[in-house]
């Protein structure tokens, strides 16, 4: 079976990790197809490193965007990835990632996700779980198991393509994963050993400040489509997390201040009748369960031919 894996990795200002990133994919079991890093107008020593990366290894390939004069999550990494996307032929490959700068993997992680994948033909896409290291030892950032994590998005192409890929707006990573279930798809991480990822800038700062970081996603969740009484059992779940309490309520006050601002929201019906009856099964049984439930509906339908629609361009091709 095929194991061509494109990596796309908007990039900016990341010298402090992005060795070891580099250092990471360049140790997996199964290297990627492609490795296309798109440099979105970094400051720092992060062209240099790129630079001496991409003479090392084949498979890497840099392209750089201009400066827009300061750093642009949600959009602008959408935005950026979409960049380097433009750029390939995404046929040429069996599984697209979008993958961050900051991470450390175990060698064995793309190619234990792709075991996955070819043992799930409804996996529409997986990741692993999130880690921190703190003080010499790893701990768990709190990610739910209802999608891959926003670091690591990898796909099965199909699946990408008929969910019409990544929304540009905070909270993106959390919308694909909806999108997934309302086209037959299944969307989860899972922690094994082999698929334990450490993220070395915790998920949900900012450049400015964690508290920024934190009304950022809770104005995402409100652009997501998320209820007040969702919203308010997230806040009180993630302020037992570091920074205690005041991430929790810093998401909150995001989310409410989007909501008196009036500002937009995802409009498209299915959707959020989907999101919703997610939601309120997740009130109900727990995020677990209600994810359970939703793949187990899922799964009752025939499986997703993974390749269909490549193989019918290639017919129409071929003559």
């Amino acid at each position: 079976m095929s194991r061509r894996y494109l990596l796309i990795s908007p990039c900016r200002d990341e010298a402090e990790f992005l060795q070891t990133t580099i250092d990471s994919v360049a140790r997996q079991t199964v290297l990627p197809a492609k490795w296309l890093i798109v440099d979105d107008g970094s400051r720092d020593d992060t062209p240099k490193i790129l630079a001496a990366a991409a003479a090392k290894y084949p498979f890497i390939e840099v392209v750089r965007r201009e400066d827009r004069g300061h750093r642009s999550v949600g959009p602008g990494v959408v935005d950026a990835f979409y960049f380097g996307l433009s750029r390939v032929e995404l046929d040429e490959y069996d599984y697209l990632c979008k993958f961050d700068c900051d991470l450390e993997l175990s060698p064995r992680y793309f190619e234990r996700v792709m075991e996955h994948f070819e043992d799930d033909p409804w996996l529409g896409t997986l990741s692993g779980k999130l880690y921190l290291r703190i003080d010499g030892r790893l701990v768990p950032e709190r990610t739910g198991d209802e999608n891959s994590v926003g670091p690591v998005k990898f796909y099965r192409v199909p699946c990408f393509e008929e969910i019409g890929g990544f929304v540009r707006e905070v909270c993106w990573d959390g919308i694909d994963g909806h999108m997934c279930r309302l086209h037959g798809w299944v969307a989860r991480s899972v922690d094994e050993p082999d698929l334990r990822i450490v993220h070395l800038r915790q998920m949900g700062s900012s450049h400015i400040s964690l508290w920024h970081g934190r009304t950022r996603w809770g104005r995402g969740k409100y652009f997501m489509g998320s209820t007040p009484a969702y919203m308010a059992a997230v806040s009180l779940y993630r302020m037992a997390e570091r920074p205690y309490v005041l991430g929790g309520l810093g998401i909150l006050v995001g989310y409410l201040k989007a909501m008196a601002q009036k500002h937009p929201r995802m409009e498209d019906p299915r959707y959020l009748e989907c999101l919703r009856r997610f939601e309120r099964e997740a009130l109900l049984f727990g995020k677990r369960r209600a994810t359970e439930r939703f793949h187990e509906r899922i799964r009752e339908q025939p499986p997703k031919a993974p390749h269909a629609r490549r193989r019918e361009r290639e017919t129409v091709e071929g003559g």
